[in-house]
């Protein structure tokens, strides 16, 4: 009960009253081409369902997301800025190139800067220069593999990066990574707020773990999965090609095991999945190493 879920830690912060009127253009059917807005108190349950209620969080709800009628900046005047940080993952070009054109053809914001090498370039020290994100900058950059922007790992001192925002005049952040992106980004909004900064810092889910909390699928996921679908899927072909052969792939997940599990799903050659959110036994009894001589000892491979 102690780490039990409030909703105050659902809360979305703003900048202060939306005025300024959505030049997305009111929607009157589907298929119109225009935005369908959603109204600010509209919500979304985080669980539900549940077996007893003082074990989950029934009564907790996530701000909808969706195109507001009315925004804070004045796209005219809005300078907003990108970074992509930690590793690499399938799909960045395409969130990055996504939100470039969003920004720019509907939302009619002009001015947008890209920093090179994640929250590293952000930092003055290192030297980096920041990139113009045109229409031609990121036109094709869907096609190419990697970020155009390039990426790192490590954390940067939040009160260096909004120094740095302030005296570019950013007006929004925008931060594509993983776990690690998204505490730094936190770290930074928070620095904002005790400053009383009018900076907004949006965060963009990527990472091929798949472990962050309360987002359902992160940008670099499927592909992640497909991938190693083909390599469980050779790793059968060698096991049973060999006495007792046995397949053995490696996944990444850190502390999660969505890759492993949905790789074997799509695969369905595994006969073990081991996840870190399951605990196992290597040695004893029924363990692991005994499974696995006992099913080697009825078919002759394993994976």
């Amino acid at each position: 009960m102690a780490n039990r879920l409030t909703p105050q830690q659902f809360d979305v912060s703003t900048l202060g009253p939306c005025t300024v009127p959505s030049p997305l253009g009111l929607s009157t059917h589907v298929g119109d081409g225009l935005a369908h807005f959603v109204p600010d108190g509209t919500k979304v349950l985080y669980k539900i369902a549940g077996e007893r209620r003082e074990d989950f969080d029934l009564e907790l709800f996530l701000e909808r997301a969706g195109p507001r009628e009315n925004i804070f900046f004045d796209p005219v005047n809005t300078r907003a800025a990108v970074v992509t940080c930690g590793g690499l993952s399938p799909g960045v070009n395409n969130v990055l190139r996504s939100l470039v054109l969003e920004l720019y053809f509907q939302y009619g914001v002009r001015d947008i800067v890209g920093f090179r090498y994640g929250f590293r370039g952000m930092n003055p020290v290192h030297g980096h220069e920041t990139v113009p994100l045109t229409y031609e900058f990121v036109r094709t950059i869907q096609k190419e593999g990697g970020s155009a922007l390039g990426v790192s790992r490590g954390a940067e001192d939040a009160t260096v990066l909004v120094d740095r925002l302030v005296e570019m005049k950013i007006d929004i952040l925008f931060c594509i990574g993983g776990d690690g992106t998204l505490r730094g980004a936190q770290a930074i909004a928070a620095e904002v707020k005790k400053r009383g900064e009018k900076i907004a810092v949006v965060c963009i889910p990527k990472t091929i773990d798949n472990d962050i909390p309360f987002v359902y699928k992160t940008f670099g996921f499927d592909t992640a999965v497909e991938v190693v679908r083909q390599a469980i899927d050779g790793a059968h072909v060698e096991a049973t090609g060999t006495m007792n052969g046995v397949g053995l792939v490696r996944v990444m997940g850190r502390d999660s095991g969505f890759i492993a599990a949905y790789g074997c799903l799509a695969s369905v050659q595994v006969n073990f999945c081991l996840v870190p959110e399951v605990p196992f036994d290597l040695y004893g009894e029924g363990g692991l190493l005994d499974c696995l001589g006992k099913r080697l000892d009825r078919h002759g491979h394993a994976r």
